[in-house]
């Protein structure tokens, strides 16, 4: 009897250890967006592309610009916002449990940690999808009358989602290092701004063979500028392609080290000091 019974037990998973990661990615998107931190950041979202919208329509001003570079101007910004907001909800995602007392909880949960990791980091990488999908209007608003506007949402999801992956990636395994959430934001916030920061450069500067090789480099430099030379000058998807590679090299390689390295070093106290 217990011998034909076995076959039937053993084929039905049991409901807490299937998908791990998907588990935890409801319950992180249910913290992220039934508490309150998500839609606050997507409303900010949508009032800077608002006036970002009016002032490109109907300010005389920013009336010379050309349709394009309206589009332009308006994607990378929603790029480089909606990276920041993915960047901000992982910074806090193990180091705000941490500071609230709800880490432990989640530590002894019987879940690989890599799996935890994984589901915070598509809980985070939710925001950038909200925020994308409210950039649509925009971009058909500014783009509608030069026939730009699937090329320019396409290229929003390809170079987004790319930069939303590495700093999604970067900000949890700052959230994992660090003793506080206060620690884990500045921190973040430092690295983007230093990631930003060579696009002040001069123009002389920037054409230089040492200044493209910085930008190349630089996944947010390399992916607004991919963004630029096809909606601007009107280059073929594989005419700049190399300016993809540091966007798509830094997704991986910083989504693989949030999964696994952050997996292995959570811990109810960080490394680094407050």
């Amino acid at each position: 009897m217990a011998a034909s019974e076995q076959p039937s037990t053993a084929s039905v998973p049991s409901e807490r250890t299937a998908r791990p990661w998907a588990l935890v990615t409801a319950h992180e998107l249910r913290d992220l967006w039934l508490a309150g931190r998500g839609l606050p950041l997507i409303f900010a979202f949508s009032l800077l592309l608002s006036v970002i919208t009016y002032l490109a329509a109907t300010n005389q001003a920013l009336n010379f610009l050309e349709q394009r570079e309206a589009v332009n101007l308006l994607l990378q910004v929603a790029v480089a916002v909606g990276a920041l907001l993915v960047l901000l909800t992982a910074a806090d995602s193990v180091s705000g449990e941490r500071e609230r007392g709800t880490l432990e909880t989640l530590l002894v949960t019987p879940v690989p940690r890599a799996q935890l990791m994984a589901g915070k980091l598509l809980a985070a990488l939710s925001i950038w999808f909200v925020a994308l999908a409210v950039t649509v209007p925009y971009v058909w608003f500014l783009g509608r009358g030069v026939g730009v506007v699937a090329e320019a949402l396409i290229l929003g999801v390809v170079v987004g989602s790319l930069l939303a992956v590495f700093l999604a990636g970067l900000g949890l395994l700052v959230s994992v290092l660090a003793s506080s959430n206060r620690v884990s934001l500045s921190v973040s916030l430092f690295l983007l701004l230093a990631l930003f920061a060579p696009t002040q450069l001069p123009a002389g500067a920037q054409k230089s063979w040492a200044g493209e090789l910085l930008l190349r480099v630089n996944p947010l430099t390399g992916g607004e500028h991919y963004l630029g030379q096809i909606l601007v000058s009107g280059h073929t998807w594989s005419q700049d392609a190399s300016w993809l590679v540091s966007p798509a090299v830094t997704a991986v390689a910083f989504g693989v080290a949030a999964i696994v390295v952050g997996g292995r070093s959570m811990s109810l106290q960080g490394l680094m000091s407050r």
